[in-house]
């Protein structure tokens, strides 16, 4: 479960008071994620999520993430809204952790993605990369090139631990990303995390998308290579090339992609999986003693990292005309 800090009844109950959805009726613990401690709440006035920031989320920048969310809701996404509290605040302090509570939304994520859930995830993503379009707030992606040295150097000499060829294979990809990372392609607002359980559905229908706490500003296609390893592989962490090709078709229908964007996939999604390698690779490594989470294994990245190593061209995704 992804609950670093707990909370009493007693104290939720106190800060509750401060807002005026009712009072609490019960609450537990989010299953999902890694990053916040995570409780579905249910109030008087209906069910809310809380959440508690720590680990990688800098306090300083809560409001880009909770502004997002206010601004791409005015542009048609459905995700959660911040709810305020009778101060007009939407930031909080429970447990000696930075607090908000946002609105609940409807559905649930798929565990087993086909080529139509891809598909619907593709348009939607191309739908929030346009609705970022104006917002007036930046945020550089800490997660993103720059970082990767510094991650691999906290795990690398434990890495042996997990895989004997992980030490080797994330260095060399790390000199090749430093050296041919691309630049000047179209950037705005990213996800950055848009993984299958940040993705709700109500039957087959893309109901809404969550999780806005990596969100950043950074290169478009960087987003879909991220999408593309998170959604296009199988259980046996083969690449399904109909998955693919319906998560890029239908993202380049709803925002049409340039040339060079289409030439630089492969690259970025080496990255994409070179990214989760590493920070699954800390999170293996360095549990929080008594944190109730399950960290993720990083040798599934591994293996798909070694596959993009191998894509020769953006078609190679399963893409038949730019």
């Amino acid at each position: 479960m992804a609950v670093y800090t707990d909370v009493t009844a007693e104290d939720l109950s106190r800060f509750l008071a401060g807002y005026d959805i009712g009072e609490l009726l019960s609450y537990k613990g989010i299953a999902e994620g890694v990053e916040n401690s995570n409780f579905l709440v249910h109030a008087g006035r209906g069910h809310y999520i809380l959440t508690l920031y720590e680990r990688r989320v800098a306090e300083r920048d809560l409001p880009f993430f909770l502004g997002l969310m206010e601004h791409l809701a005015t542009r048609g996404i459905t995700c959660p809204q911040p709810v305020k509290n009778r101060e007009g605040k939407v930031l909080g302090r429970l447990a000696g952790r930075p607090a908000a509570i946002v609105t609940f939304l409807d559905g649930m994520w798929i565990r087993r993605p086909t080529a139509a859930h891809c598909a619907a995830l593709g348009a939607a993503l191309a739908q929030l990369h346009l609705a970022g379009a104006g917002f007036p707030m930046q945020r550089d992606n800490a997660l993103s090139v720059a970082a990767w040295r510094q991650l691999y150097e906290l795990c690398r000499k434990r890495a042996h631990n997990v895989d004997h060829h992980l030490e080797t294979l994330v260095g060399a990809e790390l000199d090749a990303l430093e050296r041919q990372w691309p630049r000047g392609l179209p950037q705005g607002v990213i996800h950055a995390d848009l993984f299958p359980d940040n993705v709700f559905f109500l039957g087959d229908r893309l109901s809404g998308l969550i999780d806005f706490y990596f969100a950043c500003t950074d290169t478009l296609m960087y987003d879909v290579a991220i999408c593309l390893n998170a959604w296009c592989f199988e259980p046996d962490h083969s690449y399904n090339v109909t998955k693919g090709r319906a998560l890029l078709a239908s993202y380049a229908k709803t925002r049409a992609l340039a040339r060079q964007e289409w030439d630089m996939l492969p690259l970025l999604a080496r990255g994409a999986a070179l990214r989760f390698l590493l920070t699954r690779l800390v999170d293996w490594l360095d549990v929080p003693a008594g944190a109730l989470v399950r960290p993720k294994d990083p040798r599934e990245y591994a293996r798909k990292l070694r596959f993009h190593q191998k894509v020769k061209s953006f078609r190679d995704y399963g893409v038949i005309e730019p």
